[in-house]
């Protein structure tokens, strides 16, 4: 939806565990006019860097190992400008481009003083080290460092990194990860009371 909030028009899931209710909620979905979804099975023990070479080297997606692609983690909501991530990525002409965020700490932080007294605290702070916040574009040349049993964040990312190759936008506004139970009731709340910010651009 993030995606499509913002323009974009064909679009890809790589399903593997519970694949069949990702397909049957893609059938199922109202997209917006012009909206296009097509599941593509990628197996389900399958890592991430080896679902986007099976992808794209497969025939569902027709050119799809030719052309600069976006590419984002399922679990993953942020009021990212995308248009704005483009732009980074073509000024900086690497082969890949990650979004990288400070997300908030969970817990509030006491701050302590030289004697081992607590002079304060701040209330969930973001943390000070930028993290891979899953949204990527990606040059053609990225999948010759994709194979079947690639994990993206190993090798083909530190690979890039190493050769300076992979670009990081950073992104200040909003973002959040649906990892915990609790992430899952905090992000549903904000969707119901129509008050989700990732269908923004910051």
């Amino acid at each position: 939806m993030i995606y499509a909030a913002q323009g974009f028009e064909r679009f890809y899931p790589l399903t593997g565990y519970l694949g069949e209710m990702v397909e049957s909620f893609v059938g199922e979905a109202e997209w917006p006019a012009g909206v296009e979804v097509e599941c593509v099975e990628t197996g389900i023990d399958t890592p991430t860097g080896g679902r986007l070479k099976l992808a794209l080297d497969g025939p569902q997606i027709a050119g799809g190992a030719g052309r600069r692609f976006c590419a984002t983690y399922a679990d993953g909501v942020a009021d990212i400008d995308l248009d704005a991530l483009l732009e980074f990525h073509e000024r900086g002409a690497r082969e890949a481009t990650m979004t990288a965020v400070r997300p908030e700490i969970q817990w509030g932080v006491a701050d302590l003083g030289e004697g081992g007294e607590v002079t304060g605290f701040i209330e969930k702070p973001r943390s000070e080290h930028w993290i891979n916040g899953g949204f990527f574009v990606f040059e053609p040349a990225v999948l010759e460092r994709l194979e079947a049993d690639s994990v993206l964040e190993r090798e083909p990312l530190e690979g890039l990194a190493r050769e300076g190759q992979l670009g990081a936008f950073r992104h200040e506004g909003f973002w959040d990860c649906m990892d915990t139970y609790k992430d899952l009731v905090t992000l549903n709340d904000l969707w119901e009371m129509g008050d989700a910010p990732w269908l923004e651009r910051s």
